[in-house]
């Protein structure tokens, strides 16, 4: 380690490239920073200099960064909240703290469990903002590199359905909030309700389909194709609200988690069926990187989202 050098790096630009990293323009990161343009621009000057980079180059949208300044966006946000961490008394003090926490959820979460915790995080911690964003393929390694503090998503139950689903790589910590079984949602004037339910009719009609995590199959389809049977997908669509939507205006089938599937229903006027046929529940987890563990904050804001989700997850 380099003493001499690490004593000429000044923490006030390191936040500066932070929050220009994030806003992405100068005027917004010298409000955010409470700061005047000119400031923020000499500050930038300066942090040019020290990385021997652009950095930034000027775009019609804002500021686009570099190649090399998008690598330091994950190891600074790291860096900036161990110094948090350090900085903090030794019990976290959430009536004070102005933290952002990254997350990134799947659809069904937002009405589901977000109002379990929202209330009570805004009453104990009033400058805390939460960043959420859509779960994507990439968000267990943005969780590595520390581009987010927290994911919620569904894990299938069985380590076998696990790997070809969502296995989690080495270093990410989980802990389930609910468990749920998938259902189907179809209009109330569906034709298949003056027939017997079962598979055959199941697989008979046309279905909408949810790409979730920009996957177009779900277990479903892998548990149906190992018996050589098939669903007869009509539409993709990127969102449960959506296939909902098409769902009550034709003969589409859609297939959904059973909380959510109620939570929508009453709304969209639609019917719940059982799925017909035996399927693994599935988990819906709270996922950390555990270098957060030591953190405070990112453990007090955790054991609020575990407590409450847990103790009050959606009934059956």
């Amino acid at each position: 380690m380099s003493f001499e050098q690490l004593s000429r790096l000044d923490l006030n630009l390191l936040i500066c490239l932070h929050v220009l990293l994030e806003q992405r323009s100068v005027t917004k990161a010298a409000h955010k920073l409470h700061l005047s343009q000119s400031a923020i621009s000499k500050s930038l000057a300066r942090l040019r200099t020290q990385f021997n980079d652009p950095l930034f180059l000027r775009q019609s949208h804002g500021l686009e960064p570099t190649p090399y300044a998008r690598n330091l966006a994950a190891p600074l946000k790291q860096l900036l909240c161990a110094i948090e961490a350090l900085t903090e008394p030794g019990d976290f003090q959430a009536n004070r703290s102005q933290r952002c926490f990254m997350m990134a959820m799947v659809e069904t979460m937002y009405p589901l469990l977000l109002p379990r915790f929202l209330a009570e995080l805004h009453e104990q911690a009033p400058l805390v903002t939460i960043d959420a964003q859509a779960w994507a393929t990439n968000s267990l390694e943005r969780l590595i590199r520390g581009e987010l503090d927290f994911g919620i998503t569904g894990k299938d139950i069985h380590f076998q359905d696990a790997r070809r689903t969502l296995l989690p790589p080495k270093g990410i910590v989980y802990e389930e909030l609910y468990q749920d079984q998938h259902c189907c949602l179809i209009r109330q004037a569906h034709p298949l309700l003056g027939q017997a339910w079962g598979l055959e009719p199941y697989l008979s009609a046309r279905h909408v389909q949810v790409r979730c995590d920009e996957h177009e199959h779900w277990l479903l389809d892998l548990k149906l194709a190992e018996q050589d049977r098939h669903r007869r997908i009509a539409m993709h669509v990127p969102d449960f609200n959506s296939a909902a939507s098409i769902c009550a205006h034709t003969d589409l089938i859609l297939t959904a988690p059973g909380r959510y599937a109620r939570h929508i229903a009453e709304g969209f006027n639609l019917i719940i069926l059982p799925l017909p046929m035996a399927l693994p529940p599935i988990s819906y987890t709270l996922f950390w990187h555990q270098h957060h563990d030591s953190d405070a904050g990112h453990r007090w804001f955790r054991e609020l989202i575990l407590s409450r989700c847990q103790q009050s997850a959606p009934e059956p």
